[in-house]
């Protein structure tokens, strides 16, 4: 058994058990539930960088990257220095991390926020909705195609853009519709957790121009942003770059600052 397939056995029974203590109508209670989100599509269209910077405390291939800092002191220095989105690690278990935190980061920042989770209920959407997300994340590895299109189509319905993650040809093709804002392909393999950019490079050209294309992982300097936007990648979700210092934000503003000059 993978580690994937672990994980999505512990969130299948975790989500069903959040259904027991909240319902769906609870969380369209919220504040937030009614927000008008910011689209981080458009924001990656319009920017130089194209950085989406990511909070994580930890994940099961690094036991721990950085618990120190709180989430309302990454958030404001991540917008400081200029990123275009967040992505916020949701999952407890495996990555340290929770709603709350996706709550507290949309309490001290006007960036669009990424929910970062493994979705496999649209009951999962309503509670990224209701903390404060713009953007729910798909990954096609655990996902059938009307499982994908139920939850892209729901995400919409709510107001929240969609990032497909893909990591092959297969899953690609799987995946593709109309209801997905942008198509990201991430460099590590989550079976084995080995990363390699040639996965954005042999993917690009199969991407349709419709969507925002996304690379994730192994995206540890200016170089490798430099190498994959020749191939229309204009987002670059970076994690344990950042993270992994004691100023996250001071690290991506140097980082854009290279970049861009």
């Amino acid at each position: 058994m993978t580690i994937l397939d672990r994980i999505i056995i512990d969130k299948i029974k975790e989500v069903e058990l959040r259904k027991k203590v909240f319902s769906r109508a609870y969380w369209e209670q919220s504040p937030l539930f009614e927000r008008e989100g910011f689209s981080l599509s458009q924001r990656l269209q319009d920017s130089h960088s194209g950085i989406i910077a990511e909070h994580k405390r930890r994940s099961p291939s690094q036991n721990n990257i950085n618990s120190s800092l709180s989430v309302h002191q990454v958030a404001q220095s991540y917008e400081k220095a200029g990123v275009c989105g967040m992505s916020v690690l949701t999952d407890q278990k495996y990555f340290g991390g929770s709603l709350e935190d996706l709550t507290a980061a949309r309490a001290v920042c006007q960036l669009p926020l990424l929910r970062k989770e493994f979705v496999i209920d649209p009951y999962q959407l309503f509670e990224a909705k209701a903390h404060g997300a713009d953007v729910i994340l798909l990954i096609a590895a655990v996902l059938d195609r009307e499982q994908i299109r139920q939850l892209s189509q729901t995400a919409q319905t709510l107001g929240l853009e969609v990032l497909l993650e893909v990591h092959n040809p297969s899953e690609l093709q799987k995946a593709l519709m109309p209801s997905l804002d942008l198509l990201g392909v991430n460099n590590r393999n989550l079976k084995t957790f080995e990363v390699s950019l040639d996965t954005s490079k042999a993917l690009a050209e199969h991407i349709p121009d419709d969507f925002v294309k996304v690379t994730e992982s192994g995206i540890g300097s200016t170089a490798a942003i430099q190498a994959l936007q020749p191939y229309g990648y204009r987002g670059f979700l970076i994690g344990e770059n950042f993270m992994k210092t004691k100023s996250p934000g001071l690290a991506a503003a140097d980082f854009i600052k290279t970049l861009v000059s």
